[in-house]
């Protein structure tokens, strides 16, 4: 291996927390995912500005808005024993700004401890120049609870009234839903991408396709079969876990194989053949 290069990992940690607290940000077990980038000492501050405005974008990316993120460079006093230099990027959540990743530069500490205790040789012999010298080491930190917390908190929207207003059209007046929920995830994070509801239940003939369709999909995209409940609620009960797309099997199915497709942002509904229908939730999932 040559330098500079990165170890990426995730799992389980432990913690000893003799008091566990504020929810999940102080907890004995989370899921934690790491970077270490070993890097020549002299590009060490270089990089760890770049990881940093790379960790930026990742969560802009997956749809946090950047009002909503923060960096906080940390003190001397402050930050860890190890760290030559540590930044904490933070988001505001309802309660408050809290802290959803650590970003380091770790030096050699980590190194040169190792060689001095195991009397191994770890320095890096580069090469070209002859040098020989502890590779300092560039860290990300996640508990994975963290961002998660926040990508649901920056998805989750409540629609008092709901999306769509219905108007009476002999009395002219306007009747309002109960707020109305929405889980707007990225859609590469929305654990369900496609929901397949059959139009009604009690015919056996949409139901039968409604599964053909359901086991059509399986194959390729997180699915979910749902046909309890009206339709509107099924698509309701969709929107609030973050369902991207929902299928509906309807008697027009049974006469000419389309389906509608129902987009969750949007609610804009298109028929869409049968045989099209992988390709077409293919090409809208990958855009």
């Amino acid at each position: 291996l040559k330098i500079p290069f990165g170890v990426i990992q995730i799992g389980k940690s432990f913690r000893n927390e003799i008091t566990t607290k504020n929810f999940i940000f102080r907890t004995r077990e989370f899921e934690q995912m790491e970077m270490e980038l070993f890097c020549h000492p002299k590009e060490a501050d270089k990089l760890f500005d770049y990881w940093k405005e790379q960790r930026l974008k990742w969560y802009q990316d997956l749809g946090i808005k950047k009002e909503n993120l923060r960096v906080v460079e940390v003190s001397k006093e402050d930050r860890a024993h190890y760290a030559k230099r540590q930044t904490d990027i933070e988001y505001h959540f309802p309660f408050g700004w809290e802290e959803i990743e650590g970003i380091h530069n770790r030096g050699d500490f980590d190194l040169s401890n190792h060689s001095k205790h195991s009397g191994e040789d770890l320095k890096y012999l580069d090469e070209k120049s002859g040098q020989k010298y502890f590779p300092y080491i560039i860290e990300t930190s996640v508990g994975v609870e963290r961002p998660l917390f926040a990508f649901l908190t920056e998805a989750y929207q409540e629609i008092k009234g709901g999306r769509k207003k219905i108007k009476n059209q002999k009395s002219k007046i306007k009747i309002k839903h109960e707020a109305e929920i929405l889980l707007k995830l990225d859609k590469r994070l929305a654990p369900i991408k496609v929901a397949v509801l059959p139009l009604v239940r009690n015919k056996p003939e949409i139901v039968k396709k409604a599964k053909e369709i359901y086991n059509l999909l399986r194959p390729h995209f997180s699915s979910q079969y749902d046909e309890v409940g009206s339709i509107g609620r099924r698509y309701r009960r969709q929107d609030e876990v973050g369902t991207i797309f929902s299928i509906t099997v309807d008697f027009q199915t049974l006469e000419d194989d389309t389906i509608t497709c129902r987009d969750r942002n949007t609610m804009a509904q298109e028929r869409v053949k049968i045989k099209d229908l992988v390709k077409s939730l293919k090409e809208k999932l990958e855009n």
